[in-house]
């Protein structure tokens, strides 16, 4: 069958680079674009991702105040522990801030993390998944050891370390989740290049003097880009979840507002023994709905892909 497929293979008119692109991408354009009508749960969580994406763009619209304002009644004290209602929708916190403003803008810089390490995740993932599924051998190898020593390093540890030793800010914990999280998306990947390695097209493209590089990245990418997607819609709440819990512990950026410096802000006031349930529920409700619109996502777009998984 090998010597049939390079004996034809100049007679296979090979794709342009642009018509390959346009392929893969339109594989994924195909998978999203079927989810609400195949899946209404995973077009559930596409609302919700879509919902604080705007929030996330208009929060500076949208706040009352300054979410680090420390405010002051109209006798002049401090407006620490107020209830919901009037100009405070969500209440303040011990020290005085409002919750709501801090909620929203928190949305902000929750996505600003989970979209960036979800990028830096997928793209190392499918950069070294393509080269050790293409090249095999040696360097198929030393990449999947590389991966299997990322998969055995404590996740939530390393990060905090990371953290800790560095200036805390959102960009270190991008970098702790891009370090840790590629080897899924990797493994995924260079399976299927595997298979896609073997293919026609590709006997074709040796044939017609294409290179190792041009095959891989103009040839093989673009029918993983769909894969890259997939795994990106899960890396976006990993990341948001491990860039609260990093907060909350106290290793997170204190010059910025999230969701996890609130929870740790309202653990350390005593909110919980105070029955301040308008402080940490609403941005816990906030952590819990991405991750689960991540989920929802991912799961819907895989049966769409992938239908025979259901089966």
């Amino acid at each position: 069958m090998r010597g049939f497929e390079l004996q034809h293979a100049e007679e296979i008119k090979l794709p342009s680079r642009g018509a390959r692109f346009v392929k893969g991408f339109s594989r994924w354009l195909s998978a999203a674009s079927a989810i609400p009508r195949r899946d209404p749960f995973a077009f559930a969580g596409l609302l919700l991702y879509f919902a604080f994406v705007v929030i996330a763009i208009f929060a500076d619209s949208l706040i009352t105040y300054d979410p680090r304002e420390i405010l002051f009644d109209e006798n002049y004290d401090l407006a620490r522990n107020l209830a919901p209602g009037g100009d405070h929708i969500l209440g303040t916190t011990y020290s005085g801030r409002d919750i709501y403003s801090q909620l929203v803008m928190g949305t902000r810089g929750a996505l600003i993390v989970g979209v960036t390490a979800a990028v830096c995740v997928v793209t190392i993932g499918t950069v070294l998944g393509l080269i050790a599924g293409y090249f095999g051998g040696v360097t198929d190898t030393m990449l999947m050891r590389l991966a299997d020593i990322a998969l055995g390093v404590p996740f939530l540890p390393f990060v905090i370390v990371l953290a800790a030793f560095m200036n805390p800010s959102q960009w270190n914990v991008v970098l702790g989740i891009a370090l840790l999280l590629w080897p899924q998306s990797a493994r995924v990947i260079r399976a299927q290049v595997m298979t896609l390695r073997e293919r026609a097209f590709i006997e074709a493209a040796r044939v017609t003097g294409a290179g190792p590089w041009r095959i891989l990245f103009v040839h093989i990418a673009p029918n993983v880009l769909s894969l890259s997607f997939l795994y990106a819609s899960i890396a976006v709440g990993w990341a948001i979840l491990t860039e609260a819990s990093i907060s909350f512990l106290g290793f997170g950026p204190s010059d910025s507002v999230t969701w996890g410096y609130m929870l740790q802000d309202a653990y350390a006031s005593q909110a919980l023994g105070r029955g301040q349930y308008y402080w940490f529920v609403p941005p816990g409700l906030c952590i819990i709905a991405v991750v689960v619109a991540g989920f929802l996502i991912s799961r819907g777009y895989e049966e769409i892909l992938f239908p025979k998984l259901k089966d």
